[in-house]
Parts: structure tokens; C-alpha cells; sequence
């Protein structure tokens, strides 16, 4: 049994992928403490295509990346604070937001939209008083309106200025404020630096003068970064600008580092949350502080995909197969009850790998090389990897259901519905119990979006 999941990459820290076993009729299951879900026996009972959510491992990531920043800040004796803020846009659904907020997690919203379900939880006591929450991303009428009516109402809300029109709106600001800079360095990353539009120049800012209660100062150089070494080049770029700031406005007293934290999608190896905020706080410790007036700023991050991706999964099966007799690496087509270009839209759109297993016949000694493909009617809807996935070889009369790990972050939200395909379903599993999220969705309840 060892030796298949050492195979599937399974039971594994370094790949996110630690609650993960196999039973001995091979079938996948996720253990929960001492409870375990079969996750062969969910997926019949409540039918592909299905989506998975595990709050737990949510609270886990959040609770080992606060746990992770305090520890080396103890040991490196640093006297800034750190504070997680969790990016709104990787995914809005309540099943994600509640947990990592039940753990400490601050927030961080994008749009006026993403601000009205904070305004929401605030006006119905759900917040401990000590919640904060950043705005980032173009601020319209709207959403600047909003800011201002939840920070009368007493929520420790700091608008992140994006530009010179934000900039001269909040000038009277009554709160705090942040400021954004797009730095001069470029990393490896999804992230499309020849038409970066957000922030000011790092000499922009520096011209600005003095800004009334600036406390943060802001940069996101990427998404997906894959080396560690670029996020430690922006920390640096950042810090630099940082301390000439703050000779400027003496109340500054944050940076946020933004998010670009690599999920392990293709399970390879990769940075570890251990040695990536070791070297943060081991920099910071030695560059800031050191009695030159600067003093130790306090540290945000935006994680988001980080903490998201690896508590879902998704899951089709495959109802049909045919043969490739051109000479391709992969020897069949399976086809899935679902589409990529709907239900998991990064492997169409910036060709995102994923990590592949059965979640039944994990232990099948037949294994056949494979393309996959959705059940749409265009030539795009497939997902390759780059190669092929090996998966059982499917015998007459068996049903073979395929799972895509780390799909918690961006999918649901940049879901769509081509070709009138339904949404898969969600179910919650937690503590034993499993809910309904959101079921399979008929003909009628689409139709009706497409005004039928």
C-alpha cells in the first residue's frame, strides 16, 4: 500500500497531499483526524461532477502559516507583527471564507462587490472587533462609498490607493491608508509585467510627499511565483523603498509582500512555506530596526491560492474512450462527464497542470497513458498536462471516476457555462457530516440565466 501512494504522490507534506490514503480495495479516501471520508463512496452516492470541500484543511493551512511567521519572528527577535490577509477573488464561496477567518485570517477585497459580503458579516456580529480588512483594486464610486461607511460604522478598514484619482478622494480620509508601488523587479510568474497597470512608480510615490496616516505600503509582482528567489528580490526592491518612504511619512509602519505563493499543483518539488518566511524574516530582521529610525515594519501577506487550492478537489467520471492511432505519446482518449473550459477554466486559459488520481482502482496494475477531454463540443475543452496521465485501464462494465487535486482557489468564480454544461456539485465535508453546498444543477435552472 506504501508503494501506491508513493506512486500517486500521496500522504505527502511537500505536496499538500498529507490527508490523502489509500484502502486495500483501492479506493481514495481523505482522513480528518481519526475519521476518514471514502471518497469512491461519496462520489456514487452524491454523482459526478462533484466538487469536494475539507474546511479543515483551510483552518490547518491558515493556523501552520500564522504559527509558521510567529515562530521565526520569536527566533530572529524581530519586533514587527504579522498579519495574514486573505485575498477575496480566490474564492467568495461562505464554506471558504468562515473557516479561515474561525483561524485569524484578516481580509482583503478587490471590488465593491467582495466588500457588501464583508459588510454583511460585520453588520450581523459575525467579526471578532479585532478583524482588519485591506481594499485593493480599482475603486469605484461604489466602492469607495462602502469604505467609508464601514469604517464610520468601526471597522478597521485601510483603502490601498491605486492611483491619482483614489489618491485625491481620500486625502480627507478619516482612517488609515495604504499606498501601492509597481516595483522595478520582474519575476517568472502569471503576471503580464509589460502592461502592469496597478500602482505608482516607485518615484511617483517618493514625489508624492507627505500622505495623511499612511501606514502600509503595497506591491504584487505575480501570481504562481515558482522561485523563491523572485519573491525574495521584491522583498528587497520593497524594503528599499520602504524605508525612503518612511523618512517621509514617519506613521508608515507596514509592508505587505501581496501573494504569489506557488501552489504545488504538479506535485514536484518546490520552496516550503518553512524556509520562504524564514528568509523574509531573517531579512528584515537584518535590514530594518537597527536604530537608524526606520524601526521594524509589521507584515502582511495575501496568500490566498496558497491556503485555498489544496481544500478542494474535483471530481468526474469518464464516459467514454477512444483510441489515438497517430503515433501520440497518449494511446486513448477519455472522455469526462464534465468540461475544463467550464469547471476547471486555468487548464484552458494559461494551460494550469493539475494533479491527476483515481479515486477508484488506485490500485489497478493495468494503467493506460491518457489524454482527457470534456464533454463540450470544442476542440480546446481537453487537458494534456503537457504528456499524457496514466490512469486504470477501464474493464467492460466498470466505472472509472478521476480526481483533480488543489482546485479550491479561482475555478468556481471563473467558472462559466459553455455549451449549457451544469456547474458541478458541492458538497462540505466536516467533521463527520457532509452538506450540500450546491447541487446538480437541471436544464430549467439554466436556462433561466440565459433568460429561458
Amino acid at each position: 500500500m506504501q508503494n501506491l501512494k508513493e506512486f500517486w504522490k500521496l500522504g505527502k507534506p511537500e505536496f499538500d497531499t498529507q490527508f490523502f490514503d489509500i484502502n486495500k480495495e483501492g479506493e481514495l479516501l481523505l482522513k480528518e483526524g481519526n475519521y476518514q471520508y471514502n471518497l469512491h463512496e461519496l462520489t456514487q452516492k452524491y454523482e459526478t461532477s462533484l466538487e469536494m470541500v475539507f474546511p479543515f484543511i483551510i483552518e490547518n493551512r491558515v493556523e501552520n502559516l500564522i504559527k509558521t511567521f510567529d515562530f521565526y519572528i520569536k527566533k530572529y527577535k524581530y519586533k514587527g507583527k504579522f498579519y495574514f490577509h486573505y485575498p477575496m477573488k480566490v474564492n467568495q464561496n461562505r464554506e471558504f471564507i468562515l473557516p479561515l477567518i474561525s483561524e485569524g485570517a484578516n481580509l482583503e477585497t478587490s471590488s465593491a462587490n467582495e466588500l457588501w459580503i464583508v459588510k454583511r458579516l460585520w453588520e450581523q456580529h459575525k467579526f471578532n472587533s479585532r478583524i482588519k480588512v485591506i481594499c485593493n483594486g480599482p475603486k469605484t464610486h461604489d466602492y469607495l462609498a462602502l469604505i467609508k461607511e464601514l469604517r464610520e460604522q468601526g471597522l478597521d478598514i485601510v483603502p490601498i490607493i491605486e492611483n491619482q484619482h483614489e489618491l485625491e478622494y481620500l486625502r480627507n480620509y478619516k482612517g488609515e491608508v495604504g499606498i501601492r508601488v509597481d516595483l522595478n523587479v520582474r519575476t517568472k510568474s502569471h503576471w503580464d509585467h509589460s502592461i502592469d497597470r496597478f500602482g505608482f512608480t516607485p518615484e511617483e510615490i517618493l514625489g508624492l510627499g507627505k500622505l495623511r496616516n499612511l501606514k502600509i505600503l503595497h506591491y504584487h509582482v505575480g501570481t504562481q511565483i515558482p522561485h523563491a528567489n523572485d519573491i525574495m528580490n521584491s522583498l528587497k526592491e520593497g524594503v528599499s523603498i520602504y524605508k525612503k518612504l518612511k523618512k517621509i511619512n514617519p506613521q508608515l509602519d507596514t509592508i505587505n509582500i501581496g501573494g504569489g505563493f506557488a501552489v504545488n499543483r504538479d506535485k514536484k518539488k518546490m520552496y516550503s512555506v518553512q524556509g520562504i518566511v524564514q528568509r523574509i524574516v531573517s531579512y528584515l530582521s537584518k535590514h530594518t530596526g537597527n536604530g537608524d529610525g526606520i524601526g521594524s515594519p509589521h507584515i502582511i501577506c495575501e496568500w490566498g491560492s496558497h491556503i485555498m487550492a489544496p481544500s478542494q478537489i474535483t471530481i468526474f467520471k469518464v464516459i467514454g474512450q477512444k483510441d489515438i492511432k497517430k503515433g501520440a505519446a497518449a494511446r486513448k482518449w477519455y472522455v469526462i462527464d464534465g468540461s475544463f473550459m467550464n469547471d476547471l477554466i486555468d487548464t484552458w486559459s494559461i494551460k494550469q497542470k493539475w494533479h491527476v488520481v483515481p479515486i477508484n482502482n488506485l490500485n489497478s496494475k493495468k494503467l493506460e497513458r491518457v489524454w482527457l477531454c470534456g464533454s463540450s463540443c470544442d476542440s480546446d475543452d481537453k487537458y494534456t498536462g503537457g504528456s499524457y496521465v496514466r490512469l486504470p485501464k477501464i474493464e467492460e462494465g466498470e466505472t472509472q471516476y478521476v480526481a483533480f487535486f488543489d482546485t479550491g482557489a479561482y475555478q468556481d468564480a471563473l467558472g462559466s457555462q459553455h455549451c449549457l454544461l451544469s456547474s458541478p456539485a458541492n458538497i462540505v465535508c466536516q467533521d463527520g457530516d457532509i452538506n450540500i453546498a450546491r447541487e446538480h444543477e437541471t436544464p430549467e435552472e439554466i436556462g433561466k440565466k440565459f433568460g429561458w
